[in-house]
């Protein structure tokens, strides 16, 4: 080899592994959490960029909290900086059905003034860091009987706007969005949008949802001939409406949604069922081991995890620790803004998904 072609060489070299270390070290966990403010000294949190509380809630126009309790978890919250010093910490708005309000409080500019008023005043009385809006939905039906009107599309970048000029830029803005076709479609003014936020918390994940009657993969990294709707999906539709790769951050789940009455016909998988409730991650192994006649199966097209007790006819989908690897790998070579889960207080206390999440991160580099 010339001398020439080595420096061309170390050069593509050194620019390429730069870029990597770049990505990595740049890559957002972020994590929600809505559990005790004792609880959250047993993770380890020293792996997180982002931890939003869930959830304050509307007062008339202003952002509240709700309780005692919900104040005391905040200010551990932030009292976690001691441990992780680049922690940022951020309230979030809403949650699946705290925002039947939001359609008509934000329709107008006294409403959105008001907000985004006490939305600072919350973050200068507990010290935290930004803003998030877990408004589900604007613009579609969301949660049984909460409004929603085709104006919510345009005032909710009108509130992002507001929020903007409130916060300054002392503050992050986030907010969560459906990963699903009809939101990404109808829901947000995305180039107008992005401009004013720090990024976007895609909830890929609950895209089965409770209310379904027919098993699927609810949180699906690719789509598959009988499920449209998935992570890759999602992605691909937000980076089709020109939303900067760097702002998208992608959701797991640590938990599994489980339905009943599941026929035995491809382990319980695309079958009709009845949704009965939730398994945290952490109650994986009491609650779906193979002793209690659990299976455990693997969908390669979709990457992703069930499970199926063909003598109760019980199904459960959720992620693990191998598709949540695939996933943080995914928005890695995807160059995305990390990776972000529902919720901290679901995770094991040792050896959890956060650490998964942390382990995959660290060793990316050299996976290339």
């Amino acid at each position: 080899m010339t001398r020439l072609k080595l420096f061309l060489f170390l050069g593509i070299f050194l620019f390429s592994t730069n870029n990597v270390l770049a990505q990595s070290k740049k890559f957002r966990v972020v994590g929600y959490y809505s559990g005790s403010p004792t609880l959250v000294d047993s993770f380890p949190v020293e792996k997180l960029m982002h931890i939003i509380f869930g959830f304050a809630h509307l007062k008339g126009n202003e952002l509240h909290i709700n309780n005692a309790h919900d104040s005391a978890t905040i200010q551990q919250l932030t009292k976690l900086k001691s441990r992780n010093p680049k922690l940022k910490v951020l309230i979030s708005l809403g949650g699946w059905s705290g925002c039947a309000t939001c359609s008509d409080v934000f329709s107008s500019k006294k409403g959105r003034k008001d907000f985004s008023k006490s939305a600072r005043q919350l973050c200068e009385h507990f010290g935290t860091d930004g803003i998030d809006l877990d408004w589900e939905y604007p613009a579609i039906a969301g949660f049984p009987g909460h409004k929603y009107q085709q104006a919510d599309k345009e005032n909710f970048t009108k509130l992002v706007k507001q929020l903007r000029k409130s916060l300054s830029k002392k503050y992050e803005i986030t907010f969560a969005a459906g990963s699903f076709k009809q939101y990404i479609d109808s829901s947000i003014e995305w180039k107008k949008v992005m401009k004013k936020i720090n990024f976007v918390n895609l909830m890929t994940y609950d895209l089965v949802n409770g209310y379904a009657s027919v098993t699927g993969h609810h949180s699906a990294l690719y789509s598959t001939a009988q499920q449209f709707e998935s992570t890759n999906q999602a992605v691909n539709q937000l980076i089709n409406y020109k939303v900067p790769k760097s702002k998208i951050v992608v959701g797991a789940a640590f938990y599994g949604k489980v339905w009943e009455n599941v026929a035995d016909t491809t382990n319980g998988l695309y079958q009709n069922g009845k949704y009965i409730g939730n398994i945290i991650f952490r109650n994986f192994n009491s609650q779906m081991s193979p002793d209690s006649g659990f299976v455990y199966h693997w969908d390669s097209i979709a990457e992703a995890p069930y499970s199926y007790n063909a003598a109760k006819k019980i199904f459960v989908t959720y992620d693990d620790t191998k598709s949540i690897a695939l996933k943080a790998k995914y928005a890695l070579d995807k160059d995305l803004g990390g990776i972000m889960f529902w919720e901290l207080a679901y995770d094991a206390f040792n050896n959890g998904l956060l650490n998964v999440i942390d382990e995959v991160k660290k060793s990316y580099k050299d996976q290339k």
